[in-house]
């Protein structure tokens, strides 16, 4: 009697990285070039989203864009408005649904997240600024603030009912 213990497992938790790319990406310098002339730091300004879709069974885009705005304080001109979106098409197979969410909210924006950052200050570079560094960020602490707020609204849905 022999026991096959090699045999592959067909419901295997699966992840793989299929493609990573810019989606978008766009660079304003509307007051050039006299902007040029400012020697003010600029006031900084970032708004940063994720997103995710399903594109197929087990597979999936997921997105982080970020905008960058810099202004003269003192003006409130816009020295330059940098946006890049950062995508990634991850193959995602045999994972709980409960997981599923964590994985393209969290573990995908952290993969994507340093190609972004190097997207934007290159960009800046490129525009004739000085480099833009992003902070790291924590994409799991912003991924149970969503929930909580969720949760929160919801529940007060449910009181106004």
């Amino acid at each position: 009697m022999t026991e096959n213990t090699a045999a592959p497992q067909n419901n295997a938790p699966i992840f793989n990285i299929e493609k990573l790319y810019v989606k978008d990406m766009s660079l304003e310098i509307p007051n050039a070039p006299a902007i040029f002339l400012q020697r003010e730091n600029p006031q900084i300004d970032l708004q940063l989203q994720t997103k995710a879709g399903q594109l197929e069974e087990g597979v999936f885009e997921v997105e982080v864009t970020v905008t960058v705005t810099a202004k003269v304080p003192e003006k409130d001109q816009v020295m330059f408005l940098i946006e890049v979106k950062q995508a990634g098409i991850f193959q995602v197979r045999n994972i709980a649904a409960e997981e599923m969410e964590g994985i393209l909210a969290v573990m995908c924006p952290n993969i994507l997240y340093p190609y972004l950052r190097e997207a934007v200050s290159d960009v800046a570079v490129r525009g004739g600024f000085a480099p833009v560094l992003l902070s790291p960020i924590n994409f799991e602490v912003i991924y149970q603030q969503q929930k909580q707020q969720a949760q929160a609204q919801a529940e007060g849905a449910a009181v106004k009912h």
